[in-house]
């Protein structure tokens, strides 16, 4: 299936805001700005509670939590983030009620999906930007969010439900990403073989695939021929200087459920 190419002046108008000091952005890169040696530690802590539902914890305590998912297709977590991205204006992405302290929601998308949201803010020590992106839907492409977390020494992007290849465009705004959410489950988002291209496009150090029901049939699809890892939990701290070489798949288990593998 073909989806519609996004515009590369809009693409550059809804990227092009976020602030010059990103470590994720390869155009803030080539003006320059050098990033810093890192030293050990925990830089992020990255949780995951299904679907494309996740918390990312910055190694300064800024929470923030992905597409969270109605009560009902998976056990409902008690989260109190400091932020709310919402990819996909749908019941399963955007239960942002979830967090009953009223955090900051940042929504990808404007007049209930139809137009391209510009995100552009610091959240306490994470700079957070959207990728505007093609979704499906009933066999159609219909416009969805991508976003960055720029962590200081990490990179993570929630690739939302995007359904196709990047441009060249995307790629640039994505920019160096360490860590990817990714999903693979196809159907309302791209399948396991479209998702390994991606990967081959951004080239990410750590990939956690997500939208997929814990499928294993399309997991074995995803992971074939990659270093990968299946964890019994759903939680895990990443370290810039301890990430392995490209790529690696980790596969989380989601909050309260059982090692499916």
């Amino acid at each position: 299936m073909k989806f519609p190419t996004v515009p590369w002046l809009v693409l550059l108008l809804l990227v092009s805001a976020a602030p010059a000091r990103s470590a994720c952005r390869e155009l803030d890169v080539a003006r320059g700005w050098a990033r810093p040696a890192y030293a050990a530690g925990v830089d992020a802590t990255i949780e995951f509670f299904g679907h494309n539902f996740f918390q990312i914890t910055s190694s300064k305590g800024t929470k923030i939590i992905t597409d969270p998912v109605s009560p009902g297709f998976y056990p409902t977590p008690a989260v109190a983030p400091h932020a709310v991205t919402v990819g996909r204006e749908h019941p399963n992405h955007n239960y942002v009620d979830i967090a009953k302290n009223k955090p900051l929601v940042l929504r990808g998308l404007a007049n209930y999906g139809a137009e391209w949201s510009k995100v552009s803010t610091t959240v306490g020590d994470v700079l957070i930007y959207s990728v505007p992106i093609y979704q499906q839907q009933f066999g159609n492409g219909v416009k969805g969010a991508a976003f960055v977390f720029d962590l200081g020494p990490l990179c993570i992007a929630h690739l939302g439900d995007l359904s196709h290849k990047l441009t060249e465009e995307q790629v640039k705004a994505f920019g160096k990403v360490d860590i990817a959410m990714i999903p693979i489950g196809g159907t309302f988002t791209m399948p396991p073989d479209t998702a390994r291209e991606v990967l081959n496009q951004l080239k990410p150090k750590i990939a956690i695939p997500m939208h997929y029901r814990e499928s294993t049939y399309l997991l074995d699809m995803f992971v074939k021929g990659y270093s990968h890892k299946y964890l019994n939990k759903h939680v895990m701290t990443f370290s810039k200087i301890a990430l392995p070489p490209p790529t690696q798949i980790v596969v989380f288990t989601p909050w309260q459920m059982r090692d499916y593998r």
